[in-house]
């Protein structure tokens, strides 16, 4: 209650009447309140869900009424996967506002999981994420298929190379994925089918951190190609058992994007139809 009614700027007692007259409006508690702060209630998980279906709803009204008037500007929210945060998301962005200078935008960097999650919450309005699970309510607004690379310096051995395999990067040090991040589970399923096991030399949940191991220790890490950092070599791997990842557009279905929102997601469905490795039509 405190730190809603300091976002509000009026006092907690206010904060506290206005909910009491809410349950009683509506017939039941929305807070059970406990001895350290309150947690919702099913009835206010209920009314959580409705107001926030609301407040997108007139976000999209005011973006339609942008749109009659002609006007190019409004913001994108959006998550995406850590792999795109280096290079695809920062380009895609700066290319879109070189069309619509006005259109701001509010990215937040989540694993898959929470950023599939903040779509179904109405934080966000879109997720580009690698091999989402399934999840119900979502629609696919367009994918890409995803070859996994070794990622190594411009001057290492494998970098010459048109493609490698698995047990050609295990002669390097090793930066392995941890759980949280998809990737690690496509390496798994191969690693089990495989005779060669890595010794990893690091294990991260950082990106960033395992292309700087792999790139002061002469090692390999691994990464779908589109999300490559620009100062190191995305090699494919080919393996018979190796699936390639997906990377999906997603948004709420049934909910109406704001026009900003909705354009962003055709210019993405245009840039992987056009180059999905890079991302460039």
């Amino acid at each position: 209650m405190r730190g809603a009614a300091e976002q509000l700027q009026v006092a907690a007692s206010a904060v506290n009447r206005r909910v009491q007259d809410l349950e009683r409006e509506l017939g039941t508690p929305i807070f059970e309140r406990l001895p350290r702060g309150v947690r919702l209630t099913a009835a206010g998980e209920l009314f959580v869900g409705y107001a926030r279906r609301r407040a997108a709803d007139l976000e999209h009204v005011r973006s339609e009424i942008e749109a009659l008037r002609g006007l190019r500007r409004g913001q994108v929210s959006m998550a995406g996967s850590q792999a795109l945060a280096p290079v695809f998301l920062p380009r895609a962005v700066v290319d879109f506002q070189a069309r619509f200078p006005s259109v701001t935008f509010d990215v937040k960097v989540l694993d898959r999981d929470k950023a599939v999650q903040s779509v179904i919450d109405f934080e966000v309005d879109l997720a580009l994420v690698f091999n989402p699970p399934a999840a119900h309510g979502l629609r696919v607004l367009a994918q890409a298929r995803q070859r996994t690379c070794a990622i190594v310096a411009p001057g290492h051995p494998l970098a010459r190379r048109p493609s490698v395999r698995l047990k050609d990067c295990l002669q390097y040090p090793v930066a392995l994925p941890d759980g949280s991040l998809s990737g690690r589970s496509v390496l798994d399923d191969l690693l089990e089918k495989s005779s060669v096991r890595p010794d990893a030399g690091l294990v991260s949940n950082s990106f960033e951190m395992m292309r700087g191991f792999a790139r002061e220790a002469g090692g390999v890490s691994f990464q779908i190609e589109i999300g490559a950092d620009a100062g190191m070599v995305a090699v494919p791997i080919e393996e018979r058992n190796l699936p390639p990842a997906r990377l999906v557009l997603l948004a709420l279905r049934g909910r109406v994007l704001p026009v900003a929102a909705a354009q962003f997601a055709e210019f993405i469905a245009e840039q992987l139809a056009g180059d999905p490795k890079t991302g460039r039509k």
